[in-house]
């Protein structure tokens, strides 16, 4: 319980950071200062200043609130998206769920990065191309899932008890068998949000995700690494930031599962 505690004390930290990032930044993450170029953590500026003099403790608050929305936007995207499909597939079948999974397939035969770059590139780049590009792929694991648990769960005496007496489809998968879904589904949600701040930060880091100067701590590596031997800082501290908030979701994700088995 006291493991379980410290995870979901730090994710409502992140949350809470990303949420109150105008509150908690000490200056403008946009002002640039040519006299504070490359300037090392101090009283004033915790984690340094960048190239351009920007305060980078200020950049790394408001990149947790573009990383930490973009993230969560795109699973809950997903989430639906692919719970729908899956279901719908599990219960009728047919050829609409051969087609389907034919499609969801030919996702995941190939990576799906390599996937997202080509899509974010016909689209040029920036966040929203970025997100369409992710989730072209990611609602695939989520419809998988929920087919299986829904072929699974129209198998039980109680969804052919409701089919007996007369219900109907639609209120079969919204009543008994979606809410039977959303446990399994949402753990599968918590345990892709660290690779989708990955998948995020790569992005931006390739220059197809985040446009710079969006504070985005993908971006704010890609932009501070031909830097990293004179301000090592301004690379190091967005990075430590995405490994702390990969670590902590990933425990989340696996606490929940260890709970579900």
């Amino acid at each position: 319980m006291t493991r379980k505690r410290i995870w979901i004390a730090f994710a409502l930290i992140l949350v809470g950071v990303a949420l109150c990032a105008g509150l908690i930044a000490p200056h403008d993450p946009y002002e640039t200062n040519a006299a504070l170029i490359r300037l090392a953590p101090c009283r004033a500026y915790p984690f340094g200043t960048d190239q351009l003099g920007r305060c980078v403790f200020s950049r790394v608050l408001y990149g947790a609130r573009t990383t930490l929305s973009a993230a969560f936007f795109l699973i809950a995207i997903s989430f639906v998206i692919g719970c729908m499909i899956g279901m719908l597939c599990g219960y009728f079948g047919g050829i609409a769920d051969g087609i389907l999974m034919r499609i969801a397939n030919l996702f995941l035969a190939l990576p799906q990065m390599v996937i997202a770059i080509v899509i974010a590139g016909i689209l040029g780049g920036g966040l929203s191309g970025a997100l369409i590009a992710l989730g072209a792929t990611m609602w695939v694991h989520f419809a998988y899932q929920a087919r299986s648990h829904t072929y699974m769960i129209k198998q039980q005496a109680y969804i052919t008890a409701a089919r007996l007496s007369g219900k109907s489809s639609l209120y079969i998968c919204l009543y008994h068998i979606l809410p039977n879904l959303l446990l399994p589904l949402a753990t599968n949600a918590l345990t892709q949000i660290g690779s989708t701040i990955i998948a995020i930060s790569g992005m931006s880091f390739l220059g197809i995700g985040v446009e710079v100067p969006k504070p985005e701590w993908g971006a704010m590596i890609s932009e501070a690494r031909a830097y990293l031997q004179l301000a090592p800082w301004c690379v190091l501290f967005p990075a430590l930031a995405i490994i702390l908030t990969v670590i902590t979701f990933n425990e989340l994700g696996d606490l929940l599962m260890e709970k579900e088995a």
